[in-house]
């Protein structure tokens, strides 16, 4: 009955009061947002979950003022259809990049690309997705010149067309983790044996709990993804390189504890080679050395070494 009435006036009121109605429309729906706002505000103390809310609320009030108007209006510009169809049709090609927002807008949210709160990666930005709008999305910047994937601070807005074309790297959705390496690099006369058990248990003593949650998190992720690794436990690579053996120990963290974890395992492994003799951390060296000193360490043959003696005062330098 309703909708059959507002249909009848529709087609019987004149255009100046189709323009009244539409003012009244638009002004109840704004105070009706409002409204609900306020309630959110009241009643929801999550910031995370508030500003979902007053998203949601802002689109359907928004849509709906939409409908309700072209419903009013539709019997005013039936006769133009074409005329429209042609005009869209323009502004599509003179609007391809707001067309193409538009459609990255619709992939977001049709395949999940990725929500609030997400770490991702795009165009050669990271960072953690703090709104998604019609034609942009913005991230806070981590990394750049802030080391260990921390946040720099910076606000990106990143047209929502770059999904479109460009590679998209999430690191929060449905598997929390990545792979981390940290390497500690020793002196060749080390004992490199005992340094392998030191990181292992070291790793395996702090990363416990991450192992167990990342299993659950894998299980979970393989329903969706042709996803699996043979090993989620720490594990410990050896290699001989220039200055030393390096040890370099691979496991699994959470994006934005990256830092933390390897502050944990620095402290640990710094702690335990301080009580042993027979470990050395290696590091580039230069050593300065005399001429003469040299030949005076070296075994004479007579007395004809002494004329290399008379160098003794010039200096010269090698590097390790």
């Amino acid at each position: 009955m309703i909708s059959d009435a507002f249909n009848w006036w529709c087609l019987r009121a004149s255009p100046q009061g189709k323009v009244l109605v539409s003012i009244i429309l638009i002004a109840v729906f704004v105070l009706l947002r409002m409204l609900v706002l306020s309630l959110i505000h009241q009643r929801v103390t999550d910031t995370t979950v508030a500003y979902i809310w007053r998203r949601r609320t802002t689109s359907l009030v928004t849509v709906l003022v939409i409908v309700l108007l072209a419903w009013l209006w539709s019997d005013t510009f039936h006769s133009v259809a074409t005329l429209l169809g042609l005009v869209a049709a323009a502004l599509v090609l003179a609007l391809k990049d707001l067309v193409a927002n538009m459609a990255g807008w619709l992939l977001i949210h049709s395949r999940r690309l990725f929500r609030v709160g997400d770490r991702i990666e795009v165009s050669g930005h990271a960072g953690d997705v703090i709104d998604i709008r019609l034609f942009e999305f913005t991230l806070i910047e981590v990394g750049n010149w802030v080391d260990a994937d921390q946040s720099s601070g910076r606000l990106i807005h990143v047209p929502n067309g770059k999904v479109l074309t460009e590679p998209l790297a999430n690191y929060t959705k449905d598997f929390n983790y990545i792979w981390n390496e940290l390497s500690v690099v020793i002196t060749f006369e080390s004992k490199w044996q005992k340094v392998k058990s030191i990181l292992e248990e070291i790793a395996t003593r702090v990363l416990a709990d991450t192992s167990q949650d990342a299993r659950r998190q894998l299980k979970k992720a393989a329903q969706r993804y042709m996803i699996f690794f043979r090993n989620l436990t720490p594990i410990v690579y050896i290699k001989v390189q220039d200055n030393g053996v390096r040890l370099t120990i691979r496991y699994l963290t959470r994006p934005r504890e990256r830092r933390t974890t390897e502050h944990q395992l620095w402290e640990e492994i710094l702690s335990r080679f301080a009580e042993h003799d027979d470990i050395e951390l290696a590091y580039p060296t230069v050593r300065y050395y005399s001429r003469g000193e040299i030949e005076r360490q070296a075994p004479r043959r007579g007395d004809s070494s002494s004329e290399d003696g008379q160098g003794s005062g010039k200096r010269g330098k090698a590097q390790s």
